[in-house]
C-alpha cells in the first residue's frame, strides 16, 4: 500500500478560527502545525511573537516550541510527501517570505488531504508559490556559496561579511565546512545579526553583542594580517588580467553578479595600484611572441 492509502485522514479544522504567535524559529513554526490540527482549529494568522499584530480585541494563542513535536510532524510529513518536497518547506521559512507560515500550513494541509503527491500540481497557486521560493533561494544559497571572499586575521582567523536577500547561511553551512575544513573561519550574515564559525572539529551558528550603534563587521586594519593587503592586490591582479574587455557585457554580467553582493567582494573595490598589462611579449620579425617560447619554424 502507498503512503497516501497508509496514512489516516486529516482532521477536519470544525474550532474557531485562532490567531497563532510563536517565537520565529523553524521547530516553533512545526509546533503550531501540530497544534492547529490538535486543537481542530485553523489559522487566522500565524506570527513571530516579537512581530505579532493583532486585531484590538483579538487574543492570540501563542505555543511555546516542543522540540518533541516538531519532530514528530517533521518526520510525519514524509508520509504525505517525498523529502525533496519537504525540503521546500523549510527553504521556504528561510526566504522570510511576508505569508510564509500560512503559505507552509496550505500546502501542508492540502497535502494531508491530497490522494496523491501534491509537489508538481502547479494548477495550484500555493504549490507554484512553493516551488517559486524555493528556486530563489536556490539561486541566493548557490551566489552566497560562490561570491563570499574571507579576510584572514592575524590571529589565523577567515573572516567574511554577507548580506543575503534571503537566510541562506543554514543552507551553505555544509558547504564551507566541507570546502575549508583546514582553517577557521567565520560567516557574518550582517542583516540578520548573526553567524557561522567553524573551529576545525565543528561549525556552530554565533551571535555578538555590541555596544548601540556599533557596526559588528567593520573589522579594524589592526587586526587583520599583515599580508592581507597583499592577499587582495593579488586577487584584483588575477581577476584584472583574465578580463577581456573586448567580450565586456556589463548587462550579463550584473545578471550574474547582481549589484548588490559587489560591496563584498574584493574585486570591485577601488583599486590601490593602478592595473599595469603583464609585458611577457616582445616583437620578433615584425610579431608579437611570448616571452621565453621559441617561435617555430614555417611549414615545408
Amino acid at each position: 500500500m502507498g503512503a497516501a492509502a497508509a496514512r489516516r485522514p486529516a482532521p477536519e479544522l470544525t474550532a474557531p478560527p485562532l490567531d497563532y504567535t510563536y517565537d520565529g524559529t523553524f521547530e516553533g513554526l512545526l509546533t503550531v502545525l501540530f497544534t492547529v490540527y490538535d486543537w481542530r482549529a485553523a489559522p487566522n494568522s500565524i506570527q513571530p511573537e516579537a512581530t505579532a499584530q493583532t486585531g484590538l480585541f483579538a487574543q492570540p494563542a501563542h505555543r511555546e516550541t516542543d522540540e518533541t513535536l516538531a519532530t514528530r510532524v517533521w518526520e510525519g510529513l514524509l508520509r504525505t510527501m517525498d523529502p525533496e518536497a519537504r525540503a521546500r518547506l523549510y527553504h521556504v521559512f528561510l526566504s522570510e517570505d511576508a505569508d510564509r507560515e500560512l503559505l507552509i500550513f496550505r500546502y501542508v494541509d492540502l497535502a494531508l488531504r491530497a490522494a496523491q503527491d501534491i509537489s508538481e500540481n502547479y494548477a495550484n497557486a500555493d504549490v507554484r508559490r512553493v516551488q517559486r521560493l524555493a528556486q530563489m533561494m536556490f539561486r541566493e544559497k548557490h551566489r552566497m556559496e560562490a561570491f563570499v571572499r574571507f579576510e584572514k586575521t592575524s590571529d589565523e582567523l577567515f573572516h567574511a561579511t554577507i548580506e543575503p536577500d534571503m537566510d541562506v547561511l543554514p543552507l551553505i553551512a555544509a558547504h564551507f565546512t566541507k570546502r575549508y575544513a583546514d582553517q577557521r573561519w567565520l560567516i557574518y550574515d550582517r542583516r540578520r545579526h548573526y553567524g557561522l564559525y567553524y573551529d576545525l572539529t565543528r561549525t556552530d551558528i554565533v551571535q555578538f553583542e555590541n555596544p548601540a550603534g556599533a557596526k559588528s563587521t567593520d573589522i579594524s586594519a589592526a587586526v587583520l594580517d599583515e599580508r592581507e593587503p597583499l592577499f587582495k592586490h593579488l586577487w584584483q591582479a588575477y581577476f584584472d588580467h583574465v578580463n577581456i574587455p573586448e567580450r565586456r557585457n556589463l548587462k550579463l554580467h550584473r545578471r550574474h553578479m547582481p549589484l548588490r553582493y559587489w560591496k563584498y567582494l574584493s574585486e570591485k573595490q577601488p583599486r590601490e595600484q593602478p592595473f599595469v598589462p603583464i609585458q611577457n611579449k616582445q616583437a620578433i620579425a615584425g610579431k608579437e611572441v611570448s616571452a621565453g617560447l621559441k617561435q617555430l619554424p614555417p611549414p615545408e
